[in-house]
């Protein structure tokens, strides 16, 4: 079959056969995210007061905003932000705390059970969801409400996630200038995501090109502090986009476990990714080139991606839709539709038949 040759530009220039196996349009709709930064939510939170922490809850795709929001601004919150990925809250949460019960679906089962959890400690809620249980109770109980637009896999409403959590930040007076700067992006990168679309031809289409490298094998993506998330967005698309296997890590931490690590096994086939920022401290960037320097023989040559952008928030936002692309490009070589993820959704039945069972 043609998405069997090796370097995958025979088929990723055939739009027809593009189209035989996204058969959900998810180029399309990785090709639009930077509109979704011009989103506005207009929400009343004049009841959330005397905010001393704030607790992210959620799972997934649902909860990627929280990580973009700390690698780009958690140097200026004047309070902690932390991340829950589970089915009961830190022990420290109370009056005080800000808890963001956040699911796009509105029916993941951690995080149903974290805004219970949240309740019975009094805790300030703030919801983010598109619909379902979460959507329904949030209302029921008059709780601060920021309803994202519906019909998107999770993971691809990530901007629009990024833009409801920072406009409520900023409502409270915990960041200052996010939501003009989240726009002006977004209207940035809706020109520069033009270039890796699917009518663009591989010789010319870095997203493609990149695909290409990662076929056939297990993707590692590293980076620095600027691009953490990024590195991690770009795992994940290739885990669910590409159904493909794929880790990371970031710089330095890496230098002091994993960089040993490049010995054994040495028969996997293995694509490393580095994303590399101009905004890194210089330390970072001379860990990159010694660390490479001394894995030659050892570590695949990396492919290097230099992120475009005057500032973080570019950077970060162009890494994430150049990575969206590249994991829907890899899909597409791999023969997956880049959108449906059902081993993960049969998992979820799974465990709810099983609940059920047990009820």
């Amino acid at each position: 079959m043609l998405y069997l040759y090796s370097n995958g530009a025979e088929m990723l220039d055939n739009l027809d056969f593009i189209a035989q196996i996204d058969k959900d349009n998810g180029l399309a709709i990785l090709a639009g995210q930077g509109h979704q930064l011009a989103q506005e939510f207009d929400v009343d939170t004049s009841s959330i007061t005397n905010v001393e922490n704030i607790v992210v809850a959620g799972m997934g795709g649902s909860v990627l905003a929280a990580e973009f929001i700390l690698n780009l601004k958690g140097g200026e919150l004047p309070v902690p932000l932390n991340v829950c990925r589970e089915y009961h809250l830190p022990g420290y949460v109370n009056e005080k705390t800000l808890v963001v019960i956040s699911s796009y679906s509105g029916n993941t089962a951690e995080t149903l059970s974290c805004l219970e959890d949240a309740q019975k400690r009094g805790a300030q809620i703030a919801v983010m969801t598109s619909g379902g249980e979460l959507l329904k109770k949030a209302l029921a109980n008059q709780q601060v409400t920021y309803q994202i637009p519906e019909g998107f896999q999770p993971r691809h409403s990530l901007l629009y996630q990024v833009k409801a959590l920072a406009t409520l930040l900023e409502s409270l007076g915990l960041l200052k200038g996010a939501i003009t700067e989240l726009e002006a992006v977004g209207t940035w990168a809706e020109e520069i995501i033009q270039g890796w679309v699917a009518s663009v031809p591989t010789a010319e289409n870095s997203a493609k090109q990149l695909a290409g490298k990662i076929f056939g094998k297990i993707g590692v993506v590293y980076a620095g502090p600027v691009l953490e998330f990024a590195a991690r967005n770009l795992k994940i698309a290739l885990n669910e986009n590409a159904k493909n296997l794929a880790f990371t890590y970031a710089l330095p931490e890496f230098d002091h476990n994993e960089f040993q690590g490049w010995a054994h096994p040495t028969d996997v086939p293995v694509a490393v990714v580095e994303l590399q920022s101009s905004l890194d401290a210089p330390e970072i960037a001379k860990r990159f080139s010694i660390g490479n320097r001394l894995l030659s023989g050892s570590m695949p040559a990396p492919v290097i991606v230099q992120a475009e952008g005057k500032n973080q928030a570019e950077q970060l936002i162009w890494s994430i839709l150049f990575g969206g692309m590249v994991s829907a490009y890899v899909a597409v070589l791999n023969g997956e539709d880049p959108l449906p993820v059902a081993k993960v959704e049969k998992l979820k039945a799974e465990l709810a038949k099983e609940e059920d069972e047990n009820n």
